[in-house]
């Protein structure tokens, strides 16, 4: 699994039971904090004494005379004691102050985890001083990699990347619940090896009948298994109207790019790559799969969607959105039948007019 130096040098601390005084642990993906935490936690303590020795605090809770006292225990029958401070933003004033002394000269037998909340911008001060390890979402590409990784690493088994690829579709890019599937598919399986055929057993879903499955049926305008899929998405876990409008906008749009990128004249050959980097620029892109599928599938479909298909499909994704959040008259169901049909057919049917 790709991860940053900063993932990879607190990962050898761990191992190697060599820490820093302090961790900032920041980023909008709390999963991979609370797993960071809980490696630091298990490397740096001793489970015997644990409970006397390990304090989990909350800023919003702190005075300063409170948060002093904490940082000042030293531990009981063990090398260090440990602090899992979160939310520690919400720090009040005097609280703040009292860390920041604190910084400026940690103690030798405390390890102090500082852990950010979910939407806080990194605190300039705390990453200076301490060693700051960022956790942002995992981007679709690296996905299938953590996959791989969690099952190899933590569940020791082994997983097909045909399994792989019905998970992701499943369940998305929530990296708490793909541990929990995987968890549950680990189970059934007897710590044996992951195929599809288990995935569907615990997931629910079926090769042939997956968002991906959906989308490209669109991206080659298949109506009628298209159309035909539309309740099948919507009773599947991590799937709505509101998530499949979202991939097809993206879908769309990536169509689009492709397909004035090939009217430039840019060769199919490189036309993967520069999707590849677009998704990288574009920051968090919900594209419904992992990345490697939906890039196929767009660069293919720019072969024979036109400007006004794309057009067209746009206004009609506009339409859905605005029919989704402004009216109950329609079901999503129906709202979404006749999206499909719109990008599917109704577009190509008005030119031909």
């Amino acid at each position: 699994m790709s991860v940053t130096a900063a993932q990879r040098a607190l990962r050898d601390a761990a191992k190697q039971r060599s820490f820093t005084p302090v961790y900032y642990l920041y980023g909008e993906d709390d999963y991979q904090k609370i797993v960071a935490t809980r490696e630091l936690i298990d490397a740096a303590s001793d489970p015997a004494t644990r409970d006397f020795n390990v304090e989990y605090l909350r800023g919003s809770d702190l005075d300063a005379e409170t948060l002093g006292s904490h940082l000042s225990t030293p531990p009981m029958m063990a090398e260090r004691r440990v602090i899992v401070l979160r939310e520690v933003t919400t720090l009040r004033k005097d609280a703040r102050g009292m860390l920041d002394r604190y910084l400026a000269r940690p103690a030798a037998d405390l390890l102090l985890i500082l852990v950010a909340g979910t939407g806080d911008k990194p605190d300039r001060s705390l990453v200076s001083s301490s060693t700051a390890v960022e956790y942002a979402p995992l981007t679709g590409d690296r996905i299938p990699k953590w996959i791989t990784y969690y099952v190899e690493h933590d569940l020791s088994s082994t997983i097909t990347e045909g399994a792989v690829k019905l998970l992701q579709e499943a369940v998305g890019t929530d990296l708490a619940q793909l541990k929990i599937e995987l968890d549950k598919t680990s189970s059934f399986t007897g710590g044996g090896a992951i195929n599809e055929a288990a995935v569907s057993a615990v997931v629910g879903v079926r090769p042939g009948e997956t968002m991906g499955d959906f989308l490209d049926a669109v991206a080659r305008r298949d109506a009628a298994v298209a159309f035909g899929l539309i309740p099948t998405m919507l009773e599947q876990p991590k799937s709505n109207a509101v998530t499949m409008i979202m991939a097809l906008t993206s879908q769309t749009l990536v169509i689009g790019w492709a397909q004035a990128a090939r009217a430039r004249g840019t060769p199919p050959g490189r036309l993967s790559n520069e999707l590849f980097t677009l998704l990288k620029e574009s920051g968090s892109v919900f594209t419904g799969r992992s990345w490697g599928e939906f890039v196929s599938c767009c660069a293919r479909a720019s072969d024979t969607w036109t400007a006004d298909a794309v057009d067209d499909g746009l206004q009609a994704l506009l339409d859905a959105d605005s029919a989704i959040k402004e009216t109950r008259l329609s079901s999503d169901e129906q709202i979404l039948g006749t999206l499909v049909l719109r990008l599917c057919g109704a577009p190509a049917r008005r030119r031909a007019a």
